[in-house]
């Protein structure tokens, strides 16, 4: 038997807030933490009413229909398709953690909520880790993710508390993260709670130790060269390693920046050929090994696992994908390209200038750190983007 199921909500409401739902007889009405979009029919309300129903021009509230058959909502992916972003919430990755984050967070008691409930998942005082280090345990995986997803929703509450910060909230029509950040983005859009989201991020980190764990890898920035030559310059690396060795390009920030990762003698034979190739420098990241690679397909299947185990709803806005750029509104291809975004290269390039060619107007970065900033001002000088750091 198919029954229409109606999500409604308003995106003022807190990421604290408690889901509720309204049972009606063949309806029921979810409410979410922030709004729901389609693009098959619409219905527009205010304070929980319908008044009235259309195809465009939505209200901050919204209602989204699907099909649901049996306990399976039938979810067209390509629902956001044609987004059209204005304004866009950028949450940063692994990296962006410094010691003094979160410290602002303590003065604004919905952003000091969410460490606290860390606190309860994790079984440590993340805050604490955070504000006062020391920097070589905020800097190890299984600690900065979780650190880096908590800090920047709390930025996003920070945000709230400020004098027409809600509006600004109300205004996001799109969400992306750079790797880890894309968990963020699919909270702060609605797609799972906060605490799943930090029970997925704390699982992500611990499983990509473990796989970096298991073999000699690591990850460099190439800085002053474009994508083409990195690759040839990947490509010579590789004719003087055996498989285990060999390097490939993970993260497409913008042009001028990318970073390669592979195994251990890969990356120091693209450091040493760097300079021929006319690279301005090398950067070596401090992570654990080759994360966007094979390397980490040890942790696939954890995660995998977890996100099966994981309530997962389509988004209330566009998400953009790491791996493909493009918003998915499945929630089954969600868990899917979770599970396969540890292995495969991150496209922010194409993100960011996609964004910015569909007419994005205006960006806030959110969270510890500046890099996001810094990648759409190199990719135009003319874009707007503020942090909103804590």
């Amino acid at each position: 038997m198919q029954a229409l199921l109606l999500r409604t909500t308003s995106s003022s409401t807190p990421l604290s807030t408690m889901t509720s739902s309204l049972t009606l007889p063949s309806i029921s009405l979810n409410r979410f933490e922030s709004v729901t979009s389609c693009n098959s029919l619409f219905f527009h309300c205010s304070r929980n009413r319908v008044r009235s129903f259309g195809l465009k021009n939505l209200d901050r509230s919204r209602v989204f229909m699907s099909v649901s058959v049996g306990s399976q909502a039938v979810v067209d992916d390509a629902l956001f398709a044609n987004y059209k972003p204005s304004t866009s919430f950028l949450f940063p990755g692994q990296g962006a953690q410094a010691v003094g984050m979160g410290k602002e967070a303590q003065n604004v008691p919905a952003s000091a909520v969410l460490y606290k409930k860390a606190e309860d998942i994790l079984g440590f005082d993340l805050l604490d880790i955070c504000i006062n280090g020391p920097k070589e345990k905020l800097d190890s995986t299984v600690i900065s993710q979780p650190a880096i997803y908590v800090t920047s929703l709390a930025a996003v509450e920070l945000l709230r508390a400020r004098d027409g910060g809600q509006q600004i909230i109300d205004s996001v029509d799109v969400t992306c993260g750079l790797s880890l950040g894309e968990y963020t983005a699919l909270a702060f859009a609605g797609a799972f709670s906060f605490e799943d989201g930090l029970k997925l991020v704390k699982l992500r980190g611990e499983a990509m130790q473990e796989a970096a764990d298991a073999a000699q890898s690591a990850m460099v920035s190439i800085i002053g060269l474009d994508s083409e030559k990195v690759q040839q310059l990947c490509d010579a690396a590789n004719q003087e390693v055996d498989e285990a060795n060999k390097v490939q390009i993970a993260n497409y920030l913008c042009s001028g920046n990318y970073a390669v990762s592979g195994g251990v003698k890969g990356v120091e034979a693209v450091e040493a050929k760097a300079k021929s190739f006319k690279a301005r420098m090398t950067v070596r990241l401090a992570v654990a090994g080759a994360f966007h690679t094979s390397f980490m397909e040890p942790a696939v299947s954890r995660l995998e696992a977890a996100l099966a185990a994981t309530e997962i709803r389509t988004p209330r806005i566009p998400v953009i994908s790491n791996v493909d750029a493009q918003p998915h509104a499945d929630p089954s291809t969600i868990k899917k390209i979770l599970a396969r975004q540890v292995t495969s290269p991150v496209q922010w390039e194409t993100t960011v200038k996609t964004l910015l060619s569909k007419g994005l107007k205006k960006s806030y970065e959110l969270g510890p750190g500046k890099v996001i900033a810094g990648i759409v001002k190199r990719t135009d000088k003319g874009a707007q983007i503020e942090n909103i750091g804590v």
